[in-house]
């Protein structure tokens, strides 16, 4: 029993490197198992991916022949279309442009005609105008001659007729100058001979008077007195005589003075008068230079009628090209218009096919408006817009349901690229998990059998509508 003691120890030492060799060459063991099965296991996975691959390059290349043979023969129908469509098109251009040339022929035919016949009215015109002013120099001639020989008729009357009243004034002058001279003079002489005659008997009588008697004073004043008186009497009868003389030489100048008034009139009125020849000979140079203005105003006229007409038929021309080339920018449009067409109708054909039977049967949403707002918002749409925004849309009402269904589409479209998103960020947490499992723990293979498909189903991408 002493003896045995000491050999326990040992026993135990021994025991326990049994177990720390075992529990190596279990680990050991279990280290190689595990890198065995995570060779086997990448190595599955690797032939996995590459048949996951290769299946998936498989179904691509015919899906893509697929897609090819029928894109083929929807391009070999469309093609077939397109060129029917572009015979017909050609076929009415050129039934189009035959009718325009045809029209263009008219049109020049009818130019060149309506040309002839304005140039043969301008030449009427301008014939009816050259006998116009014909006539009307002719009779302005007439009238020049007439007004002259009225004129010359009229001056030759007043030259006479004022001859014979100068002749006719100075006679009436010439023999009241000598009247009054007669007159003047006798009366002169007979006052002279008065005078002397009185002087004469006067002296005689003082002569007479201082020879007599103091006693016949009184009788030799009394017969001054009568004396005086008879000389009173003779002298207030000559000049009574004088101042009838006087007034008669007053009457004649006035007289004379009427009649140089008369003879003032006349000149002045012979002035006038020749005013007046003076301003009928500037009327009519003035009427002759709007005549030949008239006629100046009319070869302008004719000139810049045939700069019009010129100009028309320039202009004519220019939008005849104008047209053509306006025909030209109007057809090509029409083939992108006609392009863009058969383009939207080739897209919604394919929009028709890939519909499923829920969008072919309700193609648009249900509105989630109540009875209430529906009502408002068509009022709202029916009123007048004020902003210019708002007009331009109350424009593209029509289109109403067309963008309710391509923002269907849209929704649809961005809840598919969520849904891939959410998706892909799944299958890449997945990844990451399975990495971390197999990174730590051994996977049995009825386990990696389980995670097949799920890993083949994550890996399949979805398909695009």
């Amino acid at each position: 029993m002493a003896g045995a003691r000491p050999g326990a120890p040992g026993s135990a030492e021994a025991e326990l490197l049994l177990l720390q060799s075992q529990a190596l060459a279990e680990e050991e063991a279990a280290k190689t198992r595990r890198e065995l099965l995570t060779r086997f296991l990448q190595d599955k996975l690797s032939r996995e991916q590459q048949l996951s691959t290769g299946g998936l390059h498989q179904l691509r290349t015919l899906w893509r022949s697929a897609l090819r043979h029928a894109k083929d023969q929807e391009l070999r129908g469309d093609i077939e279309t397109l060129s029917q469509t572009f015979s017909q098109l050609m076929d009415c251009k050129d039934a189009v442009i035959e009718a325009l040339l045809r029209e263009l022929e008219e049109a020049e035919e009818q130019q060149s005609r309506a040309l002839r016949s304005h140039l043969s009215l301008t030449d009427q015109l301008l014939q009816l105008q050259r006998c116009r002013l014909g006539y009307l120099e002719e009779g302005f001639a007439a009238q020049v001659g007439a007004l002259k020989a009225e004129f010359e008729a009229e001056r030759r009357t007043i030259l006479k007729q004022q001859e014979w009243e100068s002749w006719c004034l100075e006679d009436m002058a010439l023999a009241t100058e000598q009247d009054h001279a007669r007159t003047d003079h006798e009366a002169t002489l007979g006052f002279q001979s008065a005078r002397d005659d009185i002087k004469s008997k006067s002296w005689q009588e003082q002569q007479y008077s201082r020879l007599q008697l103091v006693g016949r004073l009184e009788g030799l004043w009394k017969q001054i007195q009568k004396a005086r008186q008879s000389y009173n009497e003779a002298t207030e009868h000559k000049m009574a005589e004088f101042k009838e003389l006087l007034r008669k030489c007053e009457k004649s100048s006035r007289e004379i003075e009427e009649q140089a008034q008369k003879l003032q009139k006349l000149q002045d009125t012979v002035a006038a008068t020749r005013a007046q020849i003076a301003a009928h000979a500037r009327e009519s140079e003035e009427q002759i230079q709007r005549a030949r203005e008239g006629k100046e105003e009319a070869l302008r006229q004719l000139q810049e009628l045939r700069k019009e007409v010129t100009g028309a038929v320039a202009a004519a021309r220019a939008d005849l090209a104008t047209l053509s080339c306006q025909s030209g920018a109007a057809l090509k449009a029409l083939l992108r218009v006609v392009e863009k067409a058969q383009r939207i109708l080739r897209l919604a054909e394919m929009c028709r096919r890939l519909e499923t039977e829920e969008e072919k049967v309700l193609p648009f949403y249900p509105s989630s408006l109540a009875e209430g707002e529906l009502q408002d918002a068509r009022r709202v749409l029916e009123e007048t817009p004020v902003e210019p925004l708002a007009q331009a849309a109350q424009d593209y009402v029509g289109l109403e349901r067309f963008w309710q269904r391509f923002n269907k589409a849209k929704l649809e479209e961005k809840v598919l690229e969520k849904t891939r998103a959410a998706l892909a960020n799944r299958n890449r947490h997945l990844r990451e998990l399975l990495q971390q499992y197999l990174a730590g723990v051994s996977v049995s293979r009825k386990v990696l059998k389980d995670l097949d498909p799920l890993l083949a189903t994550k890996q399949e991408p979805r398909p695009q509508k």
